[in-house]
């Protein structure tokens, strides 16, 4: 059975369709990279995936039901959704952001039991928020508070973790650190992945499956040969690029003529 079934997929926000019949499905496990440039239906897509949004026609179906139908808490402990713009500026400390992913598991009225204490306490130390767990988040910075915000998702312990754009506005050094946290996490848990990506040079090195998104359609899909090929990608974003292999890794790159 297929983690997740998209059958015929398309939405329309009343300007026009942003997402326009689409039809994919996902196995468990592994790292999927959704690129493509902007404008071409990739944010939307994950909301979609994600049940955040109720597509305008077709369905997707999670586990062999219609991820609708699932109830939100139940929906929340097998999938966790890390949003473009992270965890915002809010007057919580570190500790009680990320006990937050805690609250799907949790019954109503109850309150966090030392069983939850231990995960959000293995959760900051592999993070490496131990230290400021009683600081503030509105006195973080962006890349601190995006690794709040992994920790907030890593606590929910989902099977599913969906990211869009997790590496957004982020330097260098929080780049590596957010998609090496995450990949860690992939291979320890063995939970699915799911991200959209700009960086299509991090999209080769942290995916092994591929979904190339171009003005609300699918224009390729499967591995790094069938999809990270020079001349697709070209003609996609329409730019003229060189394709590499990484020195170290052997995985598709791409650089500026």
């Amino acid at each position: 059975m297929s983690l997740f079934e998209i059958c015929g997929v398309s939405q329309d926000y009343g300007w026009g369709p942003v997402l326009q019949n689409i039809n994919f499905h996902l196995t468990e496990g592994g790292s999927t990279g959704i690129i493509g440039p902007n404008g071409s239906g990739k944010s939307t897509l994950i909301r979609v995936i994600s049940g955040l949004l109720v597509p305008s026609q077709g369905e997707v179906r999670f586990r062999g039901k219609t991820v609708h139908s699932y109830r939100k808490k139940e929906l929340a402990r097998q999938i966790a959704v890390l949003e473009q713009e992270g965890t915002a500026p809010l007057p919580f400390t570190v500790k009680e952001v990320v006990a937050m992913g805690r609250y799907p598991w949790l019954k109503p009225f109850s309150e966090l039991n030392r069983q939850n204490d231990l995960i959000v306490e293995e959760v900051l130390t592999t993070l490496g928020l131990w230290e400021i767990q009683d600081q503030s988040v509105n006195t973080l910075s962006g890349g601190q508070r995006q690794l709040v915000s992994l920790a907030r998702a890593m606590a929910q312990q989902p099977t599913v973790l969906i990211l869009d754009e997790p590496t957004t506005y982020l330097d260098i050094g929080h780049q590596v650190l957010v998609m090496q946290h995450v990949r860690r996490w992939r291979f320890k848990k063995g939970i699915t992945v799911i991200m959209v990506l700009h960086d299509l040079n991090l999209a080769g090195q942290y995916c092994d499956k591929f979904l190339l998104m171009e003005q609300g359609h699918i224009r390729a899909c499967g591995n790094a040969t069938e999809v990270m090929d020079q001349e697709i990608i070209t003609s996609v974003y329409g730019t003229s690029l060189i394709k590499i292999n990484h020195p170290v890794l052997g995985v598709p790159q791409f650089l500026l003529t």
